[in-house]
């Protein structure tokens, strides 16, 4: 039921009449404000009902939600529109996207203000040696590495200027690597402590807690109780964990049990990043995961989980095979690929399900497997082939071509797989505790972006949620959407002062039509951008306008609540 009218009363009720002057002689009254958003249906992230209202910005604040009498520098119309607290990215891959180009347009378009980051790695802390290795791995997107820490990051960030904020969690294999390289090993006591050490130094410059991601080496190498200690460190400073659990398939439901037992162990709340049942012989087993994780709730831990709108997940060839072949990194794993004897061993597993690693590739098959990312110019036009399609076109088996193109590339070679069932997708959209991200770098449909295939996520995550799932399908109303991509996020992240539109909250905001918001990006097309978002302000200045980009770019670095205390 929309009503119309006030948020706690007026900006001058709220902050004093100081904001409404008196009219001067001769003259209008001055602005009060510098941005009212005026008439729009406004969604305040509560998760309740709507009211037709205004909204008064004043420098990078919310001054008053309801009906403001005082008038801005800039009017903006909002009539019909959605007016809501800016959209947060739970799991983004615009680390590197943001340096190629700052305005990141695929979610800016979508109504994300906020980047989170940190699925296993983190953009700190590096060594002088992952440096060297990361600069010399770098694909189509190159940049120097000019930083150390992962403060150093955001200052860096912050410093280029990007359109919206971002936030990170630090990797647990990037703490893992600097003190004990990519090898399959097991932290001495000592070493163990200057992992903790790196850890707190991380929470101390505004990382939110650890993250993990236990599918991929050297981040699988990992024992529950090495992420346990790292998690009691990031706990001590209010942290979260938050993991790409171990499986997603055929273990999944022992991974769930790993991870509700790293956040009881350590004390703090845990999140599942992109939620999913993998390969068809596992997607029966939503429901007995849903009721470990809500077994876990009613028992006092805060468990949620958040996912993507799509049946098909994105990563590339080393999930396609065993994490053994891939110890010491991906140039020893190349070199291994080379050996006849390994190539055949290697082979030999994927064909069958993995004992003690997810296989992507037994989960999907080379039919359901698209190639979409490649840094050898030679092997570009493979982009957009499935991994059958290459293997015919080469006359050698599946398994042969994806390691002859991981040599070949000298990477991992981007890859999407078909592994999810959309009645799955559509269950999980409906579960309270869930939130969403993209999975994805923020890019844009020119320049650089262009070299190689996307996942249509990149373009269409959260317009899809709130274009097909909600308007059309009607899984969850709009008010709860819109709950579910800002104040829960935020709650769960321990952001203060984010996720909601309130008098005294920053001024992330965006204005969207429901009658038309949607995605456009498709498998085949991907680099398309959606529709129906208008305006997207960031910290109060307009990144977004009438639809295109401002070229403002007023986003920063938010820092989680072990910030400058946590050494």
């Amino acid at each position: 039921m929309m009503a119309r009218g006030r948020y706690f009363g007026t900006a001058a009720a709220l902050f004093g009449a100081s904001f409404l002057s008196p009219v001067q002689a001769g003259g209008a009254a001055p602005a009060a404000y510098d941005v009212v958003i005026r008439g729009g249906t406004i969604y305040d992230g509560s998760g309740g009902a709507p009211l037709v209202g205004d909204v008064a910005i004043r420098g990078d604040r919310i001054v008053a939600v309801g009906t403001v009498e005082g008038r801005g520098a800039r009017e903006v119309r909002a009539d019909g529109m959605a007016v809501a607290p800016g959209f947060i990215n739970m799991l983004s891959w615009a680390t590197e996207s943001l340096i190629a180009d700052p305005r990141s347009q695929s979610d800016i378009r979508q109504g994300v203000t906020l980047e989170v980051m940190g699925e296993g790695w983190s953009m700190g802390p590096l060594n002088a040696t992952m440096k060297a290795q990361e600069t010399e791995r770098q694909g189509d997107i190159r940049f120097p590495i000019e930083w150390t820490t992962l403060g150093d990051y955001f200052a860096y960030l912050e410093k280029r200027g990007i359109a919206p904020n971002v936030a990170s969690f630090v990797g647990a294999a990037t703490v893992r690597v600097h003190e004990l390289g990519e090898g399959d090993v097991d932290p001495t006591p000592e070493q163990l402590d200057r992992m903790q050490a790196l850890v707190r130094q991380a929470m101390d410059e505004g990382a939110l807690g650890v993250g993990s991601s236990l599918i991929y080496a050297p981040g699988s190498y990992a024992e529950t109780d090495e992420l346990v200690a790292l998690m009691q460190a990031a706990a001590a400073c209010g942290g979260m964990y938050i993991s790409h659990m171990r499986s997603e398939g055929d273990r999944v439901e022992e991974a769930v049990d790993e991870l509700i037992e790293i956040a009881r162990r350590s004390g703090a709340p845990a999140e599942i990043y992109h939620l999913k049942m993998g390969g068809r012989a596992n997607w029966d087993k939503l429901a007995p995961v849903i009721a470990k994780i809500e077994a876990a709730r009613a028992a006092g831990l805060r468990i949620t989980a958040d996912m993507y709108t799509y049946t098909a997940g994105a990563t590339g060839l080393d999930a396609a095979m065993p994490t053994w072949v891939q110890a010491g990194g991906v140039e020893a794993w190349i070199e291994r690929l080379k050996d006849p004897q390994v190539r055949a061993r290697v082979a030999a597993e994927m064909r069958a399900p993995g004992d003690d690693w997810e296989n992507l590739y037994f989960g999907a098959g080379a039919d359901k497997m698209i190639l979409t990312g490649f840094k050898n110019p030679a092997l570009k036009p493979l982009t957009g082939k499935t991994l059958a399609e290459v293997a015919a076109m080469r006359g050698t088996s599946p398994e042969d071509t994806a390691m002859d193109l991981v040599v070949e590339d000298g990477s991992r070679v981007g890859t999407v797989y078909f592994l999810m069932s959309e009645d799955n997708v559509r269950q999980q959209i409906r579960l309270p505790w869930m939130s969403f991200g993209s999975d994805a770098a923020s890019q844009a449909i020119e320049g650089v972006f262009l070299k190689s295939g996307a996942h249509p996520r990149t373009y269409g995550n959260f317009a899809r949620l709130l274009g097909r799932y909600v308007r059309d399908e009607k899984l969850i109303p709009l008010e709860q959407a819109v709950y579910r991509l800002t104040t829960l996020p935020a709650t769960n992240l321990g952001l203060k002062e984010r996720g909601a539109l309130r008098p005294g909250y920053y001024a992330d905001v965006v204005v969207f039509d429901p009658k038309t918001v949607a995605d456009r990006a498709t498998f085949e097309a991907p680099h398309q951008y959606a529709v129906g978002v208008r305006d997207v302000f960031v910290n109060g200045v307009a990144a977004l306008q009438g639809g295109e980009p401002t070229g403002a770019t007023p986003g920063r670095a938010l820092r989680g609540a072990g910030f400058g205390t946590c050494r």
